[in-house]
This record gives C-alpha cells, structure tokens and sequence, in this order.
C-alpha cells in the first residue's frame, strides 16, 4: 500500500527505573510505567510535550497529549510501530539483537511495505477502546499475566511527542520494574510501545 518514514530509536533503562529513548531524528523521551496498570506509560520529551501512551488490544496503542490530542499507533511486529495513518513507522533498534537483527536489518524488514488491514485506527469511540482493554486483559489471563503478546516493543509510534506519532511503554508493578524492563524477553518487547 505504502511505504512510510523510518524512524529508529534505541532506549536505555536508567538506575531509577525509567526509560530514555532516543529517536534518530534528535526527539528524546524520558518514560515511566504507571504502577498498577501495566499498560500504560508517562512520558515526556526534549521538545516540551508530555502525554501517555496505552496499549489497547489487538497491538493498538493510545496516545494520549496532555493538551487532549489522542492518536492511535498499531504494533505490527519485529519492533516495529506504525503512527501517523501509516506515515511514520517507529523501529526499536534496541530489540534487534544478535543474528536476528542482522537477518532483519539485511532483509530490510523494517522498511517493507504497509498493508491497510496493518494500519492504526484515526479515531475510537471510548466503548471500542474498552473493548480492546478487555480484550488485552482477557488474552493476559489466558496466557499467565506476563506481557502482552503482541510482538515488538512498542515502539512509540515514532511520535515526535508533538506531531502525534507517540511512544509509549508498558508497565509493571511497583516492584518489578527491573524484571519488566531488563531488555530482555517477552516483558521487555511488549511492554515499551513503540
């Protein structure tokens, strides 16, 4: 269909807790779990906007301004989120490791073409987005609470933090924040919404 911007991003867990993610664009965010809701991030960035970022269900990610701005990103896998209607794809360079990310980056993963049945919503209706919140944690229960399964970290959207393309993490509770955000596995891939 169409073949967005790339924008790559790496992010460093930091001694408190929190998540700097740096965009190749310059953008820079500083992002925190909420504890007690695994699947909502805060965040802000070098540019003076702040917001959260939700993971929804079905790889949907809400991203919430703290002007009221709402924009929807989807996580389509491989690290990679896409923002914008299908304009700009966030890559979290971070969760391309070893062989994989040698694969990948060869194969030009990253940059393949976008499909429409692929791309975020432009807009839900609050009884939609509950819906997809109990989808997500019905799918959690059945498959032990651990992370969403949704494939990549989600990688925020590649947002500018003020262009609506967002980024958002996931989160843990109070007391697992190393466990959920050491870069490795699972709880690491779904819970940093790209």
């Amino acid at each position: 269909m169409n073949r967005p911007e790339e924008i790559g991003y790496a992010d460093e867990l930091l001694a408190d807790g929190t998540v700097h993610r740096r965009y190749e664009n310059g953008l820079e965010e500083w992002r925190r779990r909420t504890s007690g809701h695994p699947h909502l991030v805060h965040w802000h960035d070098n540019r003076g906007a702040s917001g959260t970022d939700e993971l929804l269900g079905d790889r949907i990610i809400k991203r919430s301004l703290a002007d009221g701005t709402v924009t929807y990103a989807r996580d389509i896998g491989y690290g990679r989120t896409l923002w914008a209607r299908g304009e700009k794809v966030l890559v979290n360079r971070s969760s391309f490791g070893g062989r994989m990310g040698v694969l990948l980056a060869g194969l030009g993963v990253a940059t393949l073409a976008v499909t429409a049945a692929q791309l975020p919503p432009l807009s839900m209706s609050p009884e939609q987005e509950e819906a997809l919140r109990q989808q997500q944690a019905q799918a959690q229960q059945s498959s032990g609470g651990g992370g969403d399964s949704s494939g990549s970290g989600y990688s925020d959207d590649g947002s500018e933090g003020t262009d609506g393309s967002g980024s958002g993490d996931g989160s843990g509770d109070g007391n697992d924040w190393d466990a959920q955000w050491d870069g490795e596995g699972d709880a690491w891939n779904d819970d940093d919404f790209g």
